[in-house]
């Protein structure tokens, strides 16, 4: 049973106490966000003063450390020393662990150190604490430490013809230094919304390497002549996004609370489809929220120089090495997998590299359990990735089994579009409500006051209809493609198609 939603106790600075006072926001939101703003007026500076022409990158390891953990000591507090007892635990482990087993080791202790802090958050302050905890950066912390630990036990493993030709691109071939380490996890980048990228990207980005060695490839392949690309097109569009996503979330989320949805005067006046329509646009109305933390976190590391990814077909430069979300794709998804794809990629990227890539069978399933346990304990957590597998099943039976008599025409393509569009975000609304509810008893009793409708459905689905591969997986088994083709593949699992840095 949910328990009264009292604030807990902060544990950051208070010197932006009276800001709180006067917005009317909690502490723990207005430190966030005012650390989030200095780490991009940082990362100017960062990319323009001390550049990888200008500075050693020793001294631009060490700086972006020192603002790093001076971020997340201005935010949390002592709890901060959570983040920074892992990282170093995992580093002695990283450095006298066998490369059998330094990933295991690794794995292990990252995701029983975050569970066993999930767990105290959970019964200690009882569903009361805010988002903004220490949790969030602990998260990405667990995500940077098993993905370096993976690709160090690639690059150092005897067994080379076994791994994918993504593992092979991002294997580490030696054991970093304590300062590596230490600014690959505590940077002030991405130390408190992230996201986890590649150690080698990252390590390129220090030591300048990062853009040059894109522009050459750009220039091998497509002979395109440019000099060094500026990002700040880029940051200028992503704080763009940033206001506006603000501004949504401040309105629509106050006008629409999803708890309304489990008040008992709301079930029993409104109507089944009444509810139902409110219920999306609740919940569509939270995801602003992560789309302005997610995209800040985006402009800060392309303000600092880290994003770029080479050159598009018309030789304008792409920053998106490690944005985490594509909202035009995520808000006109027409199917469940496209929605997965779109959201927090950087974290889907992370379940292929550690699960996806690694689990000898049940993968799917193996790598949605892995994703509620990483997100924490919260019984609605559960709810959400566990509805979610059926849920992505089904959605590929009538995919398979439908799509290609809806392709002839475009009439017929468009009605299909417009029906599986109104039914995916029906079903990304149902089966991520208990995501917001956390606990137990409202999340059984949104699901009861639906009549667990999509639950029946899924089942029928699943039951009637064939578990037939599509037309294109059918052509990639009889022709036996090489994997390197696999990402034109028009239907395909989650996770799967996805390389290393979340493209």
């Amino acid at each position: 049973m949910m328990a009264a939603n009292t604030s807990p106790r902060p544990t950051g600075s208070t010197l932006l106490l009276p800001v709180s006072e006067l917005l009317h926001m909690p502490l723990e939101q207005v430190n966030f966000v005012a650390c989030q703003l200095f780490a991009l007026g940082v990362a100017v500076w960062f990319r323009t003063y001390l550049s990888a022409s200008h500075a050693h990158a020793t001294v631009r390891h060490a700086f972006a450390t020192i603002i790093g953990v001076y971020l997340a000591v201005f935010c949390f507090g002592w709890y901060s020393l959570h983040i920074f007892t892992l990282v170093l635990v995992c580093y002695f482990i990283m450095m006298n662990a066998s490369q059998e087993r330094v990933h295991r080791y690794s794995f292990i202790t990252a995701m029983s150190y975050l569970t066993l802090c999930q767990i105290n958050r959970v019964y200690i302050f009882n569903y009361g604490i805010l988002t903004t905890d220490f949790s969030g950066p602990l998260m990405i912390v667990t995500q940077k430490i098993t993905t370096l630990a993976f690709q160090l036990h690639d690059g150092m493993s005897h067994n080379a013809e076994s791994l994918t030709k993504q593992q092979l691109q991002n294997c580490v071939k030696k054991r970093p230094t304590l300062l590596e380490y230490l600014s690959y996890h505590l940077n002030f980048m991405s130390v408190l919304a992230g996201p986890c990228s590649n150690f080698q990207d990252y390590i390129a980005f220090i030591e300048g390497n990062h853009i040059r060695s894109k522009l050459k490839e750009v220039s091998l392949k497509e002979k395109f002549h440019v000099s060094d690309p500026s990002p700040n097109k880029a940051v200028l569009h992503n704080i763009c996004i940033c206001v506006v996503s603000l501004i949504l979330f401040l309105t629509i989320s106050k006008a629409f609370p999803i708890s309304h949805i489990v008040d008992d005067t709301f079930i029993n006046e409104y109507s089944f489809l009444t509810r139902l329509g409110y219920l999306y646009i609740a919940a569509m109305a939270n995801k602003p929220k992560y789309y302005f933390a997610w995209t800040l976190a985006d402009a800060i590391n392309n303000a600092a120089g880290y994003g770029f990814n080479g050159l598009d077909e018309k030789g304008n430069p792409q920053w998106d090495l490690i944005y985490n979300l594509n909202i035009w794709n995520i808000e006109m998804a027409s199917s469940f997998k496209m929605y997965i794809d779109n959201w927090n990629i950087q974290t889907a990227a992370w379940l292929k590299r550690v699960c996806y890539d690694r689990a000898p069978k049940y993968r799917t399933g193996l790598t949605f359990l892995l994703s509620a346990l990483w997100h924490g304990v919260y019984p609605g957590y559960y709810f959400t990735f566990i509805t979610g597998i059926p849920v992505m099943l089904a959605a590929r039976a009538v995919r398979n089994n439908f799509r290609q008599y809806f392709i002839t025409s475009k009439v017929r393509k468009l009605g299909y579009d417009i029906i599986t569009w109104i039914v995916t975000q029906l079903a990304i609304s149902y089966t991520c409500a208990p995501f917001f509810f956390l606990a137990v008893e409202p999340s059984l009793k949104m699901y009861k006051s639906f009549y667990f409708y999509f639950h029946i459905a899924v089942v029928i689905v699943l039951i009637i209809l064939p578990n037939k591969p599509s037309k294109d997986r059918q052509r990639y088994y009889s022709k036996k493609t090489p994997l390197s083709t696999t990402n034109h593949l028009e239907e395909k699992e989650p996770f799967k198609h996805m390389n290393n840095n979340g493209r």
